[in-house]
């Protein structure tokens, strides 16, 4: 699944999340992505800018779910993460035994292969511990680090109900 079909999937309350901390805490990025989105659109951004805070965030949602937004994106859920959502990164690597900078940042190559019985004892954690839908987004992105995924993260997003993206 790619960033713009995740967008597509999501729950829009977990894109507002990511879209009013972004507003919060990272105001150029915010100003920055409305830019690029309204360019792609062949839009002024102050078209965008003008709309009310509500507005600019259905808005950037609706433009993310377009094939033609998917690496800006995906760079989005990135940033997120990696400043937004570290302890769930943090959590996660440590439950796979993936060395970080302690921040979630990976020191060194992605593992080749994902430990079937510490991925699943990773999810039930991160589960218990955070909004499903969360950590169901951050698995998916993590999954699009590498080319293909990894194969028993694809199967266990497509199998685990806990893991699925309800789009309301």
């Amino acid at each position: 699944m790619q960033a713009y079909e995740i967008y597509q999937n999501i729950k829009p309350s977990i894109i507002s999340d990511l879209f009013q901390w972004m507003r919060d805490e990272e105001r150029d990025l915010y100003k920055h992505t409305i830019a690029t989105l309204a360019n792609d659109r062949k839009l002024r951004p102050v078209f965008v800018q003008k709309k009310s805070v509500a507005d600019q965030i259905a808005w950037m949602h609706k433009t993310l779910k377009l094939k033609s937004s998917n690496m800006i994106g995906e760079h989005l859920f990135q940033v997120y993460f990696m400043q937004g959502q570290q302890e769930l990164l943090v959590a996660f690597c440590d439950a796979m035994g993936i060395e970080h900078d302690g921040k979630g940042s990976v020191d060194g190559d992605l593992p080749e292969t994902l430990d079937a019985d510490k991925l699943k004892a990773a999810v039930d954690t991160l589960v218990e511990k955070f909004d499903p839908q969360l950590v169901s987004l951050y698995l998916r992105v993590f999954n699009l680090q590498t080319d293909n995924g990894w194969d028993n993260l694809t199967k266990l997003l497509a199998s685990d109900e806990r893991l699925a993206l309800n789009a309301e």
